[in-house]
């Protein structure tokens, strides 16, 4: 057997929940009270190398993610073989170093949905978002889909929060039906929404069609793609010109290399990634595929942005760098998914101290 030959000798499956539902992190119209949460995998060889992999869920959803996590687990390794992301990929072709300077320099621009959690206060919101304008955000996405005069008032105070320049989005988290999806983005059109995120079912890819139809008169996009769970249905999405602004999940698409068949099409049909974000580490995650597609695909930031949740990065070896408002290129070798082993003790369910106080 060759030297090189490394045999997998032990697989580790935890679920890591964190309590956000304590404080509404993370509330939406489908989702009031979620408490954020991991599969983790770790996979050790018997020549002391490691793996990591995660998939994100909001809470009860972890139990039923523990096939579909090992079946493609994808993490960082710990010897010299270690792959050094996009950006050791693209120092090791030799080509323009161009966008990479681009990148080192100014980072990935990216949207914030921390301020305006359907859960949260006024107060809160307000607060937020002065803070988040005081740190440079200019792109804002509320929550919204559970009431509309509740919505308008949201969004009334948002708009005037930031200001008739900045960047609005909306996201209903699939609460709607087609008909209502129109309706009720109509009435929310006078605060200038780029997008309405998820309107209806993510299965439904003519739904979205007619939806996306109804509103382009509107100048309002449609974007969705965080529940869709391979390339096929973003290939119909495309066909259909059932949305205007693709977003891929770095952990519901199976495989790194799904999410860049998605990138591949997406250029083909000119339509921009702005990639889904947030939850327990899927900042860290989707940082490398949109610096992949800004430096080996696109070559554009036209209309293009990551999402970002400041939440829970602190318990990441590498967690992501935020500077004014833009993802920082990461440094360290690997997909950035290891997460600290003393958060996932303390927050492994149910026997984790932090459960067992809540008990």
């Amino acid at each position: 057997m060759s030297k090189m030959t490394k045999t997998i000798i032990k697989l580790t499956v935890r679920d890591v929940r964190f309590p956000t539902s304590l404080e509404q992190h993370g509330s939406d119209a489908m989702h009031t009270d979620p408490d954020y949460s991991v599969a983790y995998v770790v996979i050790e060889t018997d020549q002391g190398m490691q793996g990591y992999g995660l998939t994100f869920t909001v809470g009860r959803g972890t139990e039923i993610d523990w096939t579909r996590e090992r079946s493609h687990s994808v993490g960082h390794c710990g010897g010299p073989e270690c792959s050094m992301g996009p950006l050791g990929a693209v120092r090791g072709q030799g080509e323009t170093l161009d966008p990479l300077d681009q990148m080192l320099k100014e980072g990935y621009p990216a949207y914030t949905t921390s301020c305006a959690w359907l859960g949260y206060s006024d107060q809160l919101l307000k607060q937020l978002c002065t803070d988040a304008l005081n740190d440079g955000w200019t792109k804002f996405k509320v929550k919204v889909g559970a009431d509309l005069k509740d919505d308008i008032r949201r969004c009334s105070l948002i708009r005037q929060m930031i200001g008739p320049h900045n960047t609005l989005m909306i996201d209903a988290n699939q609460r709607w039906d087609v008909g209502e999806a129109i309706t009720w983005v109509t009435r929310l059109a006078e605060y200038k929404p780029l997008w309405i995120e998820e309107p209806t079912s993510p299965d439904d890819i003519l739904g979205h069609a007619a939806i996306s139809k109804a509103l382009a008169p509107l100048g309002i996009g449609v974007a969705t793609g965080e529940q869709c769970h391979n390339r096929v249905m973003f290939k119909q999405f495309l066909q259909a010109s059932a949305l205007q602004f693709v977003q891929i999940d770095s952990c519901r698409l199976g495989s790194v290399n799904e999410n860049l068949a998605v990138l591949l099409m997406a250029h083909k049909f000119k339509v921009p990634v702005c990639p889904h974000a947030g939850g327990v580490g899927l900042c860290e995650l989707v940082q490398h595929l949109i610096l992949f597609d800004y430096i080996s695909v696109s070559a554009s930031l036209d209309n293009r942005m990551c999402e970002f949740v400041d939440h829970l990065h602190q318990h990441f070896r590498s967690p992501v760098v935020i500077q004014n408002a833009h993802y920082m290129p990461p440094k360290d070798p690997g997909y950035s998914c290891e997460m600290l082993e003393s958060s996932v003790q303390t927050h492994q369910y149910p026997q984790g101290q932090v459960w067992k106080k809540l008990q």
